[in-house]
């Protein structure tokens, strides 16, 4: 690779994907719970089971990327002579047109009445002022035990994905299906995180029921690392299934994770959501790095405890959050 196409690379992921794509999921998270709660108050609807199928319904059809992605660069990719690529150009078309009509229907969204960000209130503020409110803003959830204790989950969320890109794909499908098997691996965790997703956002309403669905994805996910710390090179039939069964469990966890963290998170953080859904998106990026710098280093075995340990961490920490929070509940309404 020369030094232009590396330095291009890496200018257009700290712009698109680094800046734009964060900053949009921070107002989505704040906007999707916004309308969630604007969908209960109108409906005199049960709120947490609004926001839990608001971000079932989201996160389903977020996840089906990973199916249309796939299989629309399987179909318009075509290997060339001499290790070239032919139908890029293409591809970044069809792209460009999905981004382009995505924008166009954000601009759809209404207001609702009585809304108003934190930015728009400190819109008319001094841009020095302006900037120590956001650094407030941002940095005041971490004075929050609740978040604190939440942290770990969200950091195993962004190691977790990760591990999915970069490790498993590269040491368990890259390896028995080839590199042709990587889209389809990819392809079917992506199906299983928008079924999960959408299933189990029908099934949140509360801390009691997020408790029990973290809970069940974790251990799912915990026996999925165990297996891979004894995984042994599987034959016939099965050098298939198990790659693919694997990245079944992934998007099911996958999709567990990310509907219940922001469920949780708008359930518990109803006064400061942007600050909130940044911590979010800052915690998930952070992890998702350290996977990538640390990769190189360090054998597949010692990743594979490093993530078993985040999990048991996390999910101590969740349980101890929920136990705090019950608590909480209890002396309020004795």
């Amino acid at each position: 690779m020369t030094q232009t196409t590396w330095t291009k690379m890496t200018f257009n992921s700290i712009i698109n994907y680094g800046l734009l794509f964060d900053y949009v999921f921070v107002y989505k998270g704040t906007y999707l719970t916004s309308a969630a709660r604007s969908q209960a108050n109108d409906h005199k609807l049960h709120e947490g089971t609004v926001i839990g199928h608001f971000n079932g319904e989201f996160w389903g059809i977020f996840a089906c990327h990973q199916l249309v992605g796939n299989l629309l660069t399987l179909a318009l990719l075509k290997d060339g002579a001499e290790g070239s690529t032919s139908g890029t150009t293409l591809l970044f078309t069809v792209f460009l047109g999905s981004m382009t009509l995505g924008t166009v229907l954000m601009s759809f969204l209404n207001k609702r009445d009585g809304e108003e960000t934190e930015g728009e209130k400190d819109s008319s503020l001094g841009f020095y002022t302006l900037l120590v409110s956001l650094w407030k803003q941002v940095m005041t959830p971490l004075c929050d035990l609740r978040l604190v204790l939440i942290v770990p989950l969200i950091a195993f969320s962004g190691l977790q994905q990760a591990f999915v890109w970069a490790e498993f794909t590269k040491y368990y499908v890259q390896l028995f299906l080839g590199e042709s098997g990587v889209g389809g691996a990819m392809a079917v965790y992506g199906v299983f995180d928008a079924i999960c997703s959408l299933a189990v956002g029908r099934f949140t309403s509360g801390l009691t029921s997020i408790t029990f669905i973290v809970s069940g994805g974790a251990f799912l996910q915990g026996g999925i690392l165990i297996w891979l710390l004894s995984y042994s090179e599987p034959t016939g039939v099965l050098r298939v299934v198990y790659p693919l069964l694997i990245a079944a469990i992934w998007g099911i966890g996958n999709g567990v994770l990310m509907t219940q963290l922001n469920a949780l998170l708008a359930m518990l953080f109803k006064q400061n959501m942007e600050g909130t859904f940044a911590q979010l998106k800052l915690w998930q990026c952070a992890s998702i790095a350290v996977v990538f710098f640390l990769s190189p280093y360090i054998l597949l075995q010692t990743m594979l405890y490093l993530m078993l340990a985040a999990l048991v961490l996390s999910l101590a920490g969740f349980l101890f959050l929920v136990l705090k929070v019950e608590k909480v509940l209890l002396v309020v309404n004795s």
